[in-house]
């Protein structure tokens, strides 16, 4: 998620706009983001508290701000614990607190923190068709988001095919402003072969096409591709993700490295 004085240039308002579209806990793109997942509708067990820790370092990325007091993306951490509580066995509540950073300079900033929602179809690992959605809220802080909230709605829809898993989560996310016609485009991708029930290998895809009415240019767009090993986190709450993402459009950055730790408290 993530993103004055004088009349802005045309290339401020630029990455002004880039700031605003890219924003939301979900991509690579020029905004900055706390979570890098594909949802697959899978949620804690009544009764039960799980963290996920969520790191996200960009080695190569953007020297500048998306807008005017942002942080600058280029060798910046960063992460957040997200608390999840299961609720029922198709109800998920969840609370990602603190949103953090530490900048290129060292400097550790405290970001913000969101709630969500996530309702699911029960027992998702054992269907071969599942789905779900999440409603998420965020209050931001100035250096995070050029607005101080932000909301997000995500679909969840995906299949499994044996020992593969093809999930999609069609994002649409808003700063609150303009109504319906400033919702924002924000898919989400994956393919995962499971070796056996607790590794598997996927490629997961996250990009931002802008407002849904009227998408940017691909060159504006943010396309970023992830290779990703996954281990245990599908079964019993514990596990581990790791991936290495590729931006492929001058809105993405170049490369950055994803680190997710599940367990169940």
């Amino acid at each position: 998620m993530k993103r004055g004085g004088p009349l802005p240039s045309v290339r401020t308002r630029c990455g002004l706009l880039l700031g605003c579209v890219l924003a939301g806990a979900r991509t690579t793109g020029w905004a900055q983001t706390d979570e890098i997942q594909v949802y697959d509708a899978e949620i804690a067990a009544p009764g039960q508290l799980n963290l996920t820790w969520h790191n996200n370092f960009t080695f190569s990325g953007p020297q500048q701000p998306a807008f005017p007091g942002g942080v600058v993306p280029n060798h910046a951490l960063n992460g957040v614990p997200e608390w999840g509580y299961g609720v029922t066995d198709w109800f998920e509540a969840g609370l990602y607190l603190p949103v953090y950073t530490l900048t290129n300079k060292g400097d550790l900033l405290f970001d913000g923190m969101k709630l969500r929602a996530l309702f699911v179809v029960p027992d998702a690992h054992e269907r071969a068709f599942f789905y779900g959605v999440n409603f998420e809220l965020s209050y931001n802080a100035p250096h995070w988001e050029p607005t101080r909230f932000y909301g997000e709605i995500r679909p969840i829809v995906g299949v499994h095919l044996g020992p593969w898993d093809l999930i999609l989560n069609p994002i649409l996310d808003t700063d609150f402003r303009g109504g319906a016609d400033n919702l924002n485009f924000a898919p989400a991708v994956r393919a995962a072969y499971n070796v056996n029930r607790k590794l598997a290998f996927a490629l997961e895809e996250y990009a931002e096409f802008g407002p849904l009415q009227h998408f940017l240019p691909r060159s504006q767009q943010s396309h970023t591709l992830f290779g990703v090993v996954d281990y245990g986190s599908g079964y019993g709450g514990n596990g581990l993700e790791f991936g290495i993402g590729k931006g492929f459009t001058a809105a993405s950055e170049g490369w950055v490295v994803k680190l997710m730790l599940m367990h169940d408290l």
